[in-house]
């Protein structure tokens, strides 16, 4: 029977919003005192982040934290996709078609030079490729979107390229859209820390721990943007970042929470992250499927949408939400069942599961508002299942070693806390990590759901969308890795002094260029 009460929440949980209200005024108040914002330039955007990048890599941009700085304004794609549409559009390549099964050719644009003056050519194109997808440099970029395999790139002349893949690939055009162009003196030993692009913006300093500042170039391609200069700051509080905002200390605020107090100043935005638990199926309990399942009734996910985010997300029942090429419509999310989860843990540990063994529960410290909470929540509630949770809140780069292969040995069950975008669209940027036995982000998977998955990647128009389809009701009926908790809705504070309208992929990539001041 399922239950309809709601779990009770962590008494911290409940009294946080009170709690954050003092923080926002003491923080707040002790930030303006010390500002130095009188002095910045009215041609200073100035953003403030829920985290300091990692990195800057060109090859890591599809990480959240570095692309929100680097994609679009230090670097730039071949192809680039337009949120608002969907369709791909020309960026450092000016057209694409396919020349065979397997054999893209691209036309790129003329007359681009890198911030450090060289030109931008086929073979700085190639060369990209090549780095970030065909070398041993475990670029994130590879796993999420090429997976495993390798492209053969041939410059044939200064503006031409062609690209080849092992299997015929309908979606390669998108797939280059998530790689950022960097000239051929980028190390292919090591990874860099500031890359060097043909963007408008170049990296001007980087004062760890601080700050980042971001300058116009005089050699860029395009259109000169508004502002000539960019500031990132980072603030691991929601509300002292929208505090930030409202103080006029800062223009732009990433990652809002509803309750932040920002006001008229806060901007919803179709999101397009999924939050989400990743379980490993490889060690006791996690690796029986009736524990996973109990996992996922444990969890009450319209308390936790109603509590946390004050209605404003949704109930996930997939990784991807609507709008997504193979989002399926008729999945409901798991309902909250507390008696069914304890019976499925009992069921378990009478044939002979150790259900009393330690589940890790890993969360990526300001990940996103309310995480810390939310890890609170999830832990009380799998352990009122009968479950053994330990809750481990880690900075940035040691949730990365959780989060993408080779993963920690001898750790145990783990349960990792995701926020994963698509900012691309379609299912197999998604699937391909997360779901293949191989992928990049995936704890298991099976020989038939790997042949399901290679089966939809090849695949194009409706049967693309019905086989991706199918994938994600298979996963939730037999296979079980996930438990979805919510898809998200952002909220940025923006400065009255700024134009700008967020979409689905401003939280992935802050296009600065898009940003005028407000006449």
């Amino acid at each position: 029977m399922t239950s309809s009460s709601k779990l009770p929440f962590p008494a911290a949980v409940l009294k946080w919003p009170a709690l954050a209200s003092v923080a926002v005024l003491g923080l707040s108040g002790c930030s303006v005192a010390n500002s130095d914002a009188a002095a910045l330039s009215s041609n200073t955007v100035r953003v403030v982040l829920g985290q300091e990048p990692p990195t800057l890599e060109a090859c890591e941009s599809n990480l959240t934290s570095t692309g929100v700085v680097v994609r679009s304004n230090v670097t730039e794609p071949l192809i680039e996709r337009n949120p608002k549409t969907g369709e791909l559009e020309p960026k450092l390549a000016t057209e694409w078609k396919a020349t065979s099964d397997t054999e893209w050719t691209l036309k790129l644009r003329e007359g681009v030079k890198f911030q450090d003056g060289t030109p931008f050519n086929a073979e700085a194109a190639a060369f990209t490729i090549d780095r970030a997808v065909n070398s041993k440099l475990g670029c994130n970029v590879e796993g999420y979107v090429f997976g495993d395999a390798d492209l053969k790139v041939k410059a044939v002349d200064a503006s031409t390229l062609t690209v080849t893949t092992p299997e015929p690939d309908p979606i390669l055009p998108l797939r280059l859209s998530f790689l950022e162009v960097v000239p051929t003196s980028t190390s292919t030993t090591a990874k860099v820390r500031e890359p060097i692009g043909t963007g408008p913006y170049k990296i001007e300093q980087w004062d760890s721990g601080q700050k980042i500042t971001l300058s116009t170039w005089d050699g860029y391609w395009g259109d000169k943007p508004a502002y000539a200069k960019a500031e990132y700051q980072w603030r691991s509080e929601s509300s002292v970042r929208a505090a930030m905002v409202t103080s006029g200390e800062a223009d732009v605020a990433m990652g809002l929470s509803p309750d932040d107090n920002i006001g008229d100043l806060g901007v919803d935005y179709p999101n397009n992250e999924t939050v989400a638990l990743r379980l490993d199926a490889n060690a006791a309990p996690l690796n029986d499927i009736r524990v996973r399942q109990a996992v996922n009734y444990a969890i009450d996910k319209e308390g936790i949408v109603n509590s946390l985010y004050q209605g404003k997300h949704k109930v996930a029942a997939q990784l991807v939400p609507e709008g997504v090429v193979g989002h399926n419509s008729a999945l409901t999310g798991w309902p909250f069942d507390l008696d069914k989860a304890k019976s499925l843990v009992a069921e378990a540990k009478a044939d002979g599961v150790d259900t009393s063994k330690q589940i890790s529960l890993v969360v990526r410290s300001a990940q996103f508002p309310k995480i810390t909470e939310l890890g609170q929540v999830l832990q009380e509630q799998l352990g009122q299942a009968g479950l053994n949770v330990k809750l481990k809140m880690l900075e940035t780069s040691q949730h990365l070693t959780y989060q993408v292969r080779p993963f920690p040995k001898d750790e145990g069950a783990v349960a990792l806390m995701t926020q994963h975008g698509n900012q691309a669209g379609d299912a197999a940027f998604t699937v391909d990590q997360y779901m293949l036995s191989t992928g990049a982000q995936s704890y298991f998977g099976t020989p038939e759901f790997d042949a399901m998955i290679k089966k939809a990647d090849a695949a194009s128009g409706d049967e693309r969308k019905k086989d991706f389809e199918e994938i994600f009701a298979y996963q939730n009926d037999k296979v079980v890795q996930f438990a979805h908790i919510s898809h998200q809705t952002g909220i940025i504070g923006k400065a009255k002094s700024v134009n700008y309208t967020p979409n689905s992929s401003s939280g992935d990539e802050l296009r600065v260029a898009e940003m005028t001041p407000a006449s």
